[in-house]
């Protein structure tokens, strides 16, 4: 019997250890530190261990589902912060698009409020014109009003002594000369004031077509300044070398309203010279321009011939 006894407890001993080393490993304990020694177990104790094999393993379980649980909440909380990080991606997305938007309207708002103060500017303009016009026709009328006023006067007075002298021929004869001379006198001068009209209406022709004159040639000034400052800022870009001097290359450029470069070309001239001047036109991006309407629709489109400049 005791030899039964001692071939058990060794067994048991045994299965205890290979059990707690189960649970270890699930528990995830380390073992970097070197562990203390233990005591030998003894009788009851293994058979303590034995007994309670059934309630380790389930212990086991539990905590193998509580590791498993834990690692589905982070998997879940990882996937809860990407997709937090796509919104705010998107999120950023949509206000640069808001933002571009509104710089667009913005700009779009800009030209409408210039093209409606050039509208203003016109109407005020046109209105001073009108308004001078109807003081002048208001003064003629009253002077006609004053004419009619001073004839209808007349032939009331006149009216009046031919009732009242019938019987004087001669100064009846003699006031109807006069009135057909005051009535001559009156045509006379309605004929002077439909002149000076005239007059006044040639005079302001030729001060219009003056003004359309002077506006032409200011518009061609600024033209060929502006010509004459693109060049110069190609000039200051252009890299030269001997082989080029005495040659040249003429090229087109085509330009927005504020100066950038649109497009440009060579039409024909040297290689060489037209390989630099291009490269001077790329470098540039932006020539000078005027803000003028006028001035740029001669501008946006342009053809130069480009020398290298030897000092």
């Amino acid at each position: 019997m005791a030899d039964n006894t001692s071939f058990t407890i060794p067994l048991t001993i045994s299965a205890g250890l290979h059990l707690g080393v189960i649970v270890i490993l699930a528990l995830g304990i380390d073992f970097s530190e070197k562990p203390e020694p233990t005591p030998q177990a003894s009788a009851p104790a293994v058979q303590a261990v034995i007994v309670d094999q059934q309630k380790v393993a389930e212990q086991v379980e539990r905590l193998k589902q509580q590791k498993l649980a834990s690692e589905r909440k982070e998997r879940e909380r990882q996937a809860e912060l990407e997709r937090k990080a796509q919104q705010a991606r998107k999120a950023r997305e949509r206000e640069q698009e808001q933002i571009k938007r509104l710089e667009t309207e913005r700009k779009l708002k800009e030209v409408e409020t210039q093209k409606a103060n050039a509208a203003a500017k016109a109407a005020q303009l046109k209105e001073q014109q009108e308004k001078e016009k109807a003081q002048q026709a208001e003064a003629v009328r009253k002077q006609k009003e004053q004419e009619r006023q001073a004839a209808e006067a007349a032939a009331k007075k006149a009216a009046e002594k031919r009732k009242a002298e019938e019987a004087a021929v001669a100064k009846a004869a003699a006031e109807r000369k006069q009135k057909e001379e005051a009535e001559r006198k009156r045509k006379a001068e309605a004929e002077a004031r439909a002149q000076q009209e005239r007059e006044m209406a040639e005079a302001l022709a030729a001060e219009q077509a003056t003004l359309s004159q002077t506006r032409n040639r200011q518009v061609l000034s600024e033209v060929n300044k502006y010509k004459a400052m693109i060049m110069a800022t190609i000039q200051r870009n252009l890299l030269i070398d001997e082989s080029m001097r005495g040659k040249s290359c003429r090229v087109f450029i085509r330009l927005a309203h504020d100066g950038f470069v649109t497009a440009s070309q060579t039409l024909d001239g040297d290689p060489v010279v037209c390989r630099a001047a291009k490269a001077a036109i790329n470098k540039a991006g932006r020539l000078p321009v005027s803000s003028d309407a006028n001035v740029y629709s001669q501008l946006k489109e342009i053809n130069l011939t480009v020398s290298p400049e030897f000092n």
